[in-house]
């Protein structure tokens, strides 16, 4: 897929404009103290369009539902792909982490993804400019 192709893709996935897309979360602006930055490639043979459906459902399903979920932003550089969570604090975000692997829709979003790709770190932040 080139460049092109998965920009079109992202496009269609792009929320709408709403208060959660400009607040970050459904109550109103959040300040978030811990952000999770996890780079991978996709697994062989996975096109952007079932990714990204995939992160939706991960997103209403899963992500959502955690303490202290701020936002999750989904990046895509040609062949890499990277999220960035921000989470409430990095105990939140540690939290959402460990409940994660039983999630049903987690679990198939994984094995979406190449597993020797994933590097995942989660940061606090030391300051907001």
């Amino acid at each position: 897929m080139n460049e092109h192709n998965v920009r079109d893709v992202i496009g269609r996935y792009r929320p709408k404009l709403n208060k959660t897309t400009l607040t970050g979360n459904k109550e109103g602006a959040v300040m978030s103290s811990a952000v999770m930055f996890i780079t991978y490639k996709l697994a062989q043979d996975v096109s952007a369009e079932d990714f990204l459906l995939a992160s939706e459902e991960v997103n209403s399903g899963f992500m959502n539902k955690q303490k202290g979920y701020v936002s999750w932003k989904v990046l895509v550089d040609g062949d890499m792909w990277a999220d960035l969570i921000t989470w409430e604090t990095k105990e939140d975000a540690e939290n959402a982490m460990a409940a994660g692997g039983a999630n049903a829709d987690n679990q198939k979003f994984f094995a979406l993804l190449d597993p020797e790709s994933v590097i995942m770190q989660i940061f606090t932040v030391a300051k907001s400019h």
